[in-house]
């Protein structure tokens, strides 16, 4: 676990240059809308270029040859995804809600590729945040961890609605249905958080909540 904080900490994702100082983000890029479950795309279909979401959210996911999903990560409103070291895509990009997306391209010239390795370290570091959550030892650390970052990518809200469900969060964090759904409510007993519905979500003690996870 200490070579992964190790790795996980050299660069500040702050330091890194964000898509949209590569990309001008206007309404001249057209908006595509994906109904809840709708697939984005598919692995093994062509890459060209890069998403940003508007409105909704999206997870990306790997189907495993036993048959069961791995989710790789949720992206938010705002947020980009799409981007691959390969020329196609790796994996499954679904809406989770009703979903707007742009697509940007990009070309291959010197400037855009110096720019696009910036792209590449900031989803290097997101990966590994995942590979550290899952790695932790306990599912309330795992949970904690996870509403903890879907907090802090959400600029730090105390109350919100997650756009995934149980069995997303499962798959992403390596449990079950059945553990997930009995942390929250271990969390919520211990007056850490709020559920105001299934997805609606009320953080009562950061602080707590964050030392569970550090």
């Amino acid at each position: 676990m200490t070579t992964m904080n190790t790795i996980a900490r050299p660069v500040s994702s702050s330091a890194l240059p964000t898509v949209s100082s590569i990309f001008p983000f206007n309404s001249s890029a057209p908006l595509t809308t994906f109904d809840a479950d709708n697939e984005i795309y598919a692995p093994g279909q062509k890459a060209r270029g890069l998403y940003r979401i508007e409105y909704g959210a999206v997870r990306l996911y790997h189907m495993l040859s036993d048959g069961r999903r791995q989710v790789i990560a949720f992206c938010l409103a705002g947020e980009t995804f799409g981007f691959e070291a390969t020329p196609t895509h790796s994996f499954f990009a679904e809406a989770m809600t009703s979903t707007g997306v742009r697509t940007y391209h990009f070309t291959a010239n010197g400037k855009d590729q110096a720019e696009l390795l910036g792209l590449a370290l900031r989803g290097m570091l997101s990966a590994q945040k995942h590979i550290l959550v899952i790695g932790r030892q306990t599912a309330v650390e795992r949970v904690a961890g996870f509403i903890v970052d879907i907090a802090e990518r959400q600029g730090g809200l105390e109350h919100f609605d997650l756009p995934m469900s149980r069995l997303d969060i499962a798959d992403y964090l390596g449990l079950t249905i059945e553990t997930v759904s009995r942390v929250f409510a271990k969390l919520r007993q211990s007056g850490l958080i709020k559920l105001r519905s299934i997805r609606c979500v009320e953080i009562n003690d950061m602080s707590a909540l964050r030392s569970l996870c550090a």
